[in-house]
């Protein structure tokens, strides 16, 4: 196992533990708001603090970045982790069984590990640059749809950029009309990882941050799928929009899309 995967994979299930530990206790759980829908819990803070805890043990030099703790600057600016110690947070404070850790070490700008952990039901889903995707120890592989009408695709609504919620709509609608049936769960790393895994077909989402995407990003790639933005290039990361899936879905929702999309989205 890559070294940095190892450290990953503990700092994920130490963070798992920290979850399900409070997910028994849900009423103790101390909640506030960082805006409409975005929930921050007490939980989330110490999972980031035990993944960080596991970092700094073996790499003290290293850059972190976290969904709440903002960017923890070392030394050493070639390696960066981007963690979301608990990415479904609503889901999370709802009792709602579907929530993930994720974490993606980058190398001058490259992922080169990622880790999605499902606490709940104990799927450890993990990809290293070259080397492939899997789950606990199987290999994965995107599914084999070839046309939209037999696909499932996941998708998040944009509670935190509603101002694209009219041409959101529209990309909802024309997808729904298409495929066979959409699903919005909640976490984009674990439909991501889902997506890795050929559960579904494809994923799309606007507005999301690099903590929700690194991670599923190298996964989904490492099973066989393409990751593009909403105009097929490669600006994700930066811009928060994102489609990901089998070659042959991903380009059908590219063209798709292509007609319904915002100028502010054409960038």
């Amino acid at each position: 196992m890559h070294p940095m995967q190892t450290i990953a994979v503990r700092a994920a299930r130490a963070a798992g533990q920290t979850i399900m530990r409070a997910y028994t206790e849900l009423d103790r759980i101390e909640v506030s708001n960082k805006g409409i829908n975005d929930y921050v819990t007490n939980v989330d803070k110490e999972a980031e603090a035990a993944i960080t805890y596991q970092i700094r043990k073996s790499y003290p030099d290293h850059t972190i970045v976290g969904e709440e703790g903002g960017q923890n600057k070392g030394e050493n600016k070639d390696y960066m982790w981007i963690i979301d110690p608990l990415d479904g947070t609503t889901n999370f404070v709802r009792g709602i069984p579907h929530f993930a850790v994720s974490i993606a070490v980058q190398y001058k700008g490259k992922t080169e590990v990622a880790v999605v952990y499902d606490p709940v039901r104990d799927e450890l889903f993990t990809a290293v640059r070259g080397k492939g995707a899997k789950l606990n120890d199987f290999r994965l592989r995107v599914s084999k749809a070839t046309d939209l009408n037999e696909t499932v695709i996941g998708t998040g609504f944009p509670f935190k950029a509603k101002q694209h919620s009219e041409t959101y709509m529209k990309l909802f609608a024309a997808t729904f009309s298409q495929c066979g049936d959409l699903r919005r769960a909640g976490s984009a790393a674990l439909d991501l990882a889902y997506v890795a895994a050929g559960r579904m077909d494809a994923f799309f989402e606007i507005g999301l941050k690099p903590w929700d995407i690194a991670a599923g990003d190298l996964l989904v790639r490492e099973a066989g799928g393409t990751v593009t933005d909403l105009i097929g290039d490669h600006n994700y990361m930066t811009s928060g929009n994102i489609i990901a899936g089998t070659p042959k879905a991903t380009v059908a929702l590219l063209k798709s899309f292509r007609p319904l999309l915002s100028d502010a989205l054409k960038r």
